[in-house]
Parts: structure tokens; C-alpha cells; sequence
């Protein structure tokens, strides 16, 4: 599965049943030397009896791509349809394998790879996460990737969701936890309740 993302080819195993395990959504941003798999095994898969979200981080590092291990959860994410423009639903981070270069200081000093778990609603187009773009697949969810300074353990980049006539749909910003079109709502919903 590792080498279908980093070949850019279709993420989901031909041979996998995605009623076992479905690869939600996976990104490689060869610039920055990061990656990120997104997966949900399935009930009834293995004995699980719950969904299982996993995110696999992968470095390119030594000269080649090598998995650094990752997360992994109950799923929490809303149900299809459930989502009015854009969610974050969830985020993961790790030490990157350059923190063997410094030892002593290693757990300071290591670039922090990050990852941005994005539900989409169905009117998003393609969503910007920082300077890269990812087109709404059909499940709706977009894992992005990136690499920070350790030490702030990177803040994620802005998430925009732009419509698919190319127009602003909302943005939650590096610390935000809801997107400017909900505010935007709220700001409403509090103005009318107070007699603004």
C-alpha cells in the first residue's frame, strides 16, 4: 500500500476488500520528504468490533521512504453528508528520524511531521491545506501532511475550501477549531438573539 501512494497510484489494494479496510485518503509531499495514510479498518475485520481510524506517517530519510509508525483511534468523523463545507476531525503528529543526527538534544531539535485529518462537504471543489492543493474525492476527506520545527510542534497550515466555481468557500485558520463559515453563523445567530 506504502509504495502504491509513493508511486502515485491508487492507495487501495486491488485485493483488499474495502468492507475490511478502506485507505481514506493518503498524501506525499516530495518537497518536504513527508507522507501520511489515512485507514479505517472496518467492523468485524480481524475481531475488531468497532471502526478503527489508523494514520501511517511516512520520511524519506537515509535515501529512501520508510515508515515511521503513526496513530490510531476509534472513528470519530461525521457520517456522510453530515459536513456543511469543511471539519477538521482530527490531526496526528511524530518525531522525525532526523532526531537521530542530534542525540543528546534530539527530542528539542527534531523536525515535527505533522498531519490535518479534513472532511469536506459536498460542495467543495478541492481544498488548499498551505500552498498545496487536494482535489474532493469522492469519500469527501483529505489527509495533508507537513514537516515543522519540533520545538512549537509545527502549527497546521491554513485549511481553505474553495467551491468548484473557484470561489472562497470558508478557511479555519492554524489554531482555530471552527471554520470562518460557521463563525460567520454564529456571529448571525447572536446578533438576532440579542436584538442587533
Amino acid at each position: 500500500m506504502v509504495r502504491r501512494v509513493l508511486g502515485g497510484g491508487e492507495p487501495q489494494p486491488w485485493w483488499m476488500p474495502r468492507r475490511v479496510l478502506t485507505v481514506v485518503s493518503a498524501d506525499v509531499d516530495a518537497d518536504a520528504g513527508v507522507g501520511a495514510v489515512w485507514m479505517v479498518w472496518r467492523p468485524g475485520a480481524a475481531g475488531e468490533s468497532v471502526p478503527r481510524e489508523h494514520v501511517e506517517f511516512l520520511e524519506w530519510y537515509g535515501g529512501r521512504w520508510r515508515c515511521l509508525g503513526g496513530t490510531a483511534g476509534s472513528v470519530d468523523g461525521p457520517a456522510d453528508g453530515d459536513v456543511d463545507v469543511i471539519e477538521i476531525r482530527g490531526g496526528a503528529g511524530i518525531l522525525s528520524l532526523a532526531r537521530r543526527l542530534d542525540p543528546p538534544r534530539s527530542i528539542e531539535t527534531a523536525p515535527w511531521i505533522g498531519c490535518v485529518l479534513v472532511y469536506l462537504g459536498r460542495d467543495v471543489g478541492h481544498v488548499l491545506v498551505g500552498d498545496r492543493r487536494f482535489e474532493a474525492s469522492g469519500q469527501r476527506r483529505v489527509v495533508a501532511a507537513w514537516k515543522g520545527s519540533q520545538v512549537s510542534r509545527g502549527p497546521r497550515p491554513v485549511v481553505v475550501a474553495i467551491g468548484r466555481d473557484g470561489t472562497e468557500l470558508s478557511r479555519i485558520g492554524p489554531f482555530d477549531s471552527l471554520d470562518s463559515r460557521t463563525w460567520a453563523r454564529v456571529r448571525e445567530e447572536l446578533g438576532e438573539s440579542e436584538g442587533l
